[in-house]
C-alpha cells in the first residue's frame, strides 16, 4: 500500500469521526494494484442462487441519507426444525420513514429451510409464509437460541424500533411472544446475544443499542465528492444497552441496572461472550462505534467494566475506534481467548492478544493485520479455521459507510472482503486472492454467519449485503483434511450448551480449545456446533467439556470425519 492511500484513508476517518451537518468526509482510495492470480484451489464457491437462497436486501434508501439505511442487516444459521442441517434466516430492511402504507410482504424477513438431510442435496425452500414470521420493523440483526428450554430454537430480531421475539412452536411455525416475554426494546438495537452468565441453564439476553435516530434528530452531511452523504454517529446521542434476565420458560425481567450494565451509554454495534480473565465465568465484550469498548467482567452477582485496565477499551494509540464486528477465540493455542474487531476505513482492524490473566495487548501490527485493513470498513468478522489445519484464520466482510471516490468518478459503498491465514507464529498473511471472484466483489457486506452448511466438515460463510443479494460461500478446501464436529447439549429436552468450552487433546500432546457460541460477528448468529480442524491427525485422546456453571466432564476419543453429540451427564469426572 502506498503512502497516499494511507493518508487519504486517514483524512476520511478523521472527518467521519468529527461528524456534523457540514462534515465533508468521504472514503477515498487510489486504484489498488491487481491481485495476483490465486495459487492453488479456490477457497469459496458462491452458491446462493443455485441452492434456492433467493433474497435481496432492500435498505429503503430514499435519497435523504438516513443513517439506518446503510447499517443493516444480519443473518442467522440455525436448525429450526431439528433435522440436523442448518437453515437460514435473513433480516430485511425497508423505508425508514413512510406514511404507513409500507408493503409488508416486500420488506419481510425470510426463513429458508435446508433440505439437505432429507433429500441428500443442499437446497433451500422459502418457508416464511408457513412459518408465520411477519416483519414489523426496519431489521438490523438476529440472535438464535432456545429461550424457553423446550428443545426448539427461537429467534430474536433487532430493529430500528421495537424488537421481536419469535417463539418456535416445534411444528414449523413461530409466534410473536415479545410482549409476554417482556423483552421489547423500542430504540435502535443492532446486536443481540443469548448467553448464560449465571450458569443456571437458561439463556439471558443482551441487546446493544446504537443511537437516538428519528425524524427530529436526522441530519445530512456533505461528501467531498459532492452532494449529500451519511453522517457520523457522533451527530447523534448514544442509547443505553439492555440486559434481560431469563426467569425460566422464556419469561424475562429487565435487569440492566441490577446487573451493573447501566450508565455506560455508547454506540454499540457488536457483542460476544467470553471468559476474559479465566475465572470460569462468562464475561461480555461490547464493541462500540467511536466510543471506548466495554469488557463487562462477571463478578457473580453483577458485572463491572474492566476494559480500561484489561487494555481493550481503545487501541494501542489510546484511540477509540469504530468497532463493528467482533469475535473471541484462542487463535494462538495458549488456552485463553483473544479478541478481533473490525473497524472503519483509515483505521486498522484490531487484534487484542490475551496474556492468560485477562490483560490484553494490541498485537495488530505484529500480526500483520494492520496495513491490509486500512482501505476497508469491516463489519462481519470471525475466527474461522478455513483449511482445517487446526489454526484459526480470520474472515472479514467489508462495505463502506460513506461515499467513496473510485476510478472514473464512480461513487458507491462496495468493497471486497478479506481472508487472512494464520501462520502459526502469531502472524497472518492475506490470502483474499484465493477466496474466489465472488468473495471479492465490490458489495456492501454487513452481517456474516459461519457454520458447516453442507455438513461436509468445514466452515462455510453466509453473507448479507446491504442493498444487494445474499451470498452463500461454500468452503471447497477444508473437508480435505481431518476434522471432528461436536454438538454439545444439556437438559431435557436437549438444548445447545452455549458458553461451554471444549478442549480436544491430540495424540501429539497439543490441546485445541473452542467455545460453544452462536453470537459474534456483526448482527448475526452462527452454527452452535463446534468444528475442530485437525490437519493430518488420525486419532484424538479425549475431550473435556466445561459447562457454563463450571462443572467439567471428559469424553473418550471419537471417530474422526463425522459429527457427534456430547450430552451432559454422559461423560466422566476429570
Amino acid at each position: 500500500m502506498n503512502a497516499r492511500v494511507v493518508a487519504t484513508a486517514f483524512v476520511a476517518t478523521l472527518a467521519w469521526r468529527c461528524g456534523g451537518a457540514d462534515d465533508p468526509a468521504v472514503d477515498t482510495a487510489e486504484p489498488e494494484p491487481p491481485r495476483p492470480a490465486a495459487a492453488g484451489p479456490i477457497i469459496f464457491e458462491e452458491r446462493a442462487a443455485a441452492t434456492g437462497l433467493d433474497f435481496v436486501h432492500r435498505n429503503g434508501a430514499s435519497g435523504e441519507y438516513l443513517l439506518p439505511e446503510i447499517m443493516g442487516a444480519g443473518a442467522a444459521l440455525l436448525d429450526y426444525d431439528a433435522d440436523g442441517d442448518l437453515d437460514v434466516f435473513l433480516v430485511q430492511g425497508g423505508p425508514v420513514f413512510g406514511d404507513g402504507a409500507r408493503d409488508r410482504a416486500a420488506y419481510r424477513d425470510r426463513l429458508f429451510r435446508n433440505d439437505l438431510v432429507e433429500s441428500g442435496q443442499l437446497r433451500f425452500t422459502d418457508v416464511t409464509e408457513a412459518s408465520g414470521i411477519r416483519s414489523d420493523g426496519i431489521g438490523m440483526g438476529v440472535a438464535a437460541g432456545d429461550v424457553d428450554g423446550d428443545g426448539w430454537i427461537d429467534l430474536y430480531v433487532t430493529n430500528l424500533g421495537s424488537n421481536q421475539l419469535w417463539r418456535n412452536r416445534g411444528d414449523g411455525r413461530f409466534e410473536d411472544v415479545t410482549a409476554q416475554a417482556s423483552v421489547d426494546d423500542p430504540g435502535w438495537s443492532v446486536p443481540a446475544l443469548f448467553f448464560d452468565p449465571d450458569g443456571d441453564g437458561d439463556l439471558d439476553l443482551f441487546t446493544g443499542n446504537y443511537l437516538d435516530f428519528n425524524r427530529g434528530t436526522h441530519t445530512v452531511c456533505a461528501a467531498a465528492v459532492g452532494g449529500p452523504d451519511y453522517c457520523s454517529p457522533r451527530s447523534f446521542a448514544p442509547q443505553p444497552d439492555r440486559f434481560f434476565r431469563n426467569l425460566g420458560k422464556g419469561h424475562f425481567e429487565e435487569a440492566t441496572g441490577p446487573a451493573g450494565l447501566d450508565g455506560a451509554d455508547a454506540y454499540t454495534l457488536g457483542a460476544v461472550a467470553l471468559d476474559a480473565d479465566a475465572d470460569h465465568r462468562l464475561d461480555l465484550y461490547v464493541a462500540n462505534d467511536w466510543t471506548p469498548n466495554h469488557l463487562w467482567l462477571n463478578r457473580g452477582d453483577r458485572f463491572e467494566n474492566g476494559a480500561p485496565i484489561a487494555g481493550v477499551a481503545v487501541n494501542a494509540g489510546g484511540v477509540a475506534e469504530a468497532g463493528m464486528g467482533v469475535d473471541a477465540a484462542d487463535f494462538d493455542g495458549d488456552g485463553d481467548e483473544d479478541l478481533f474487531l473490525a473497524h472503519l476505513t483509515g483505521e486498522t482492524n484490531t487484534l487484542y492478544r490475551n496474556d492468560g490473566r485477562g490483560l490484553f495487548r494490541d498485537a495488530t501490527l505484529a500480526a500483520g493485520l494492520g496495513a491490509p485493513s486500512l482501505p476497508r470498513t469491516g463489519f462481519g468478522a470471525a475466527w474461522v479455521d478455513i483449511d482445517n489445519d487446526s489454526r484459526l484464520d480470520v474472515v472479514v466482510v467489508n462495505g463502506a459507510v460513506r461515499r467513496m471516490a473510485k476510478p472514473g468518478g464512480l461513487t458507491d459503498f462496495g468493497q471486497p472482503n478479506q481472508v487472512f491465514r494464520n501462520l502459526g507464529d502469531g502472524s497472518f498473511e492475506e490470502i483474499s486472492d484465493q477466496a474466489g471472484p465472488a468473495f471479492n466483489e465490490d458489495l456492501v457486506s454487513r452481517g456474516a454467519a459461519f457454520g458447516d452448511i453442507d455438513n461436509d466438515g468445514d466452515t462455510d460463510c453466509l453473507v448479507s449485503n446491504n442493498g444487494g443479494p445474499v451470498q452463500l460461500f461454500l468452503n471447497t478446501v477444508g473437508q480435505d483434511r481431518s476434522w471432528i464436529g461436536l454438538r454439545v447439549v444439556h437438559g431435557s429436552p436437549e438444548r445447545d450448551g452455549l458458553g461451554g468450552v471444549v478442549e480436544l487433546r491430540l495424540g501429539d500432546g497439543r490441546t485445541i480449545t473452542r467455545r460453544v457460541r452462536t453470537g459474534m460477528s456483526y448482527a448475526s448468529s452462527s452454527d452452535p456446533r463446534v468444528l475442530f480442524g485437525l490437519a493430518e491427525a488420525v486419532t484424538t485422546d479425549e475431550m473435556r467439556v466445561r459447562w457454563p456453571d463450571g462443572v467439567e466432564e471428559t469424553f473418550d476419543a471419537l471417530e474422526l470425519r463425522r459429527y457427534h453429540t456430547l450430552r451432559r451427564g454422559e461423560g466422566s469426572a476429570p
